[in-house]
């Protein structure tokens, strides 16, 4: 009925005339990382429905805005095509949040040239050779050069991880060398790289994570230390042999003076200086005082023996035949 029709039509016009612009997309920046480069935005937020973005572009060249084939996208970046790979061309990009047919404003950027604006990272190091005095160093550059294009690595290394004082030089080769080093030395480097073109400007990248690496010995280091090593081990020989010879050469001396000195008991000292005095009554009376057995040996006239002991802890005298005793 043309009631209904009237009413489905005023519905889409009540919400254009309620809600006419959705908000734009804030933080729109190039970003551009060597020399790979993508629009980026902040995302609009609704209460319903999903918001997709369109993006254009134009050059200074031309002056009329193109589609860059991210039209009506759900991302919030949006990469440059082949066509505005070129470094030297100045651009200039533009987005705006689309739900249905209800859009945001146009937010455009500044004027971008990837050849002054992008980021230049730090070179990949590819490997490191370490010498007594030196560091052979490869590295990989971090984009592809063109025409024109000159590339200069700069190179800060210093002693020791903890060093202030750092050193500085330049190379344009990928393959260079640190050199004039202390040998068995830690030494730790930077590289950045510094992009010089035919219009004479220059760019200087990002400094690389610091690598550490310790030089090796040199060969009279080496050869010296072996030397002394030798020289050590013959003089710790000799020592050893020449103290094993004094032992054997001296052992009856070493022997006398590690034995305490003997001596005589008082007793037979006293009776060598005087023969008189009655040393068997002293030995008797000692006998007495400290109890023993005695053994007794007898021997018979046609040769036999036998044996005797006696247990009262005193030396009895047994007749023998021909009036001898042996005890």
């Amino acid at each position: 009925s043309p009631w209904f029709s009237a009413f489905f039509t005023f519905i889409p016009l009540l919400t254009l005339e309620s809600s006419p612009r959705l908000p734009a997309p804030k933080d729109v920046m190039v970003y551009s990382y060597n020399f790979r480069s993508s629009l980026r935005w902040s995302p609009v937020k609704v209460d319903r429905g999903l918001v997709l973005y369109t993006v254009h572009f134009k050059t200074g060249a031309f002056n009329q805005w193109d589609e860059m084939n991210c039209t009506r996208i759900a991302q919030t970046e949006c990469s440059f095509p082949l066509s505005l790979k070129e470094r030297r061309w100045t651009v200039v990009l533009r987005v705006r949040a689309e739900l249905g047919q209800v859009t945001s404003d146009w937010v455009e950027t500044d004027p971008f040239v990837a050849e002054r604006n992008t980021t230049i990272g730090p070179p990949k190091v590819n490997s490191v050779i370490e010498s007594s005095d030196s560091l052979l160093i490869s590295v990989t550059p971090p984009f592809g050069s063109e025409a024109g294009d000159f590339l200069q690595y700069h190179v800060s290394y210093w002693e020791n991880a903890t060093s202030t004082t750092k050193k500085e030089i330049k190379m344009s080769s990928t393959l260079f060398e640190i050199g004039n080093l202390k040998e068995l030395t830690l030494y730790c480097f930077r590289i950045q790289v510094e992009l010089m073109t035919h219009s004479d400007l220059q760019l200087l990248g990002l400094q690389s994570v610091p690598k550490c690496h310790r030089t090796t010995i040199s060969e009279t280091t080496r050869a010296a230390y072996i030397v002394l090593i030798f020289v050590l081990v013959s003089l710790f020989v000799i020592l050893v042999t020449a103290g094993l010879f004094l032992l054997w050469r001296h052992h009856k001396t070493i022997k006398y003076w590690s034995q305490p000195p003997l001596e005589i008991p008082s007793h037979f000292e006293e009776y060598l200086r005087d023969p008189s005095m009655p040393v068997l009554e002293v030995l008797d009376n000692y006998a007495e005082d400290d109890p023993h057995d005695s053994i007794s040996v007898i021997f018979s006239g046609d040769g036999s023996q036998a044996w005797g002991s006696s247990l009262d802890g005193q030396a009895h005298a047994h007749s023998v035949s021909g009036d001898s005793e042996v005890t």
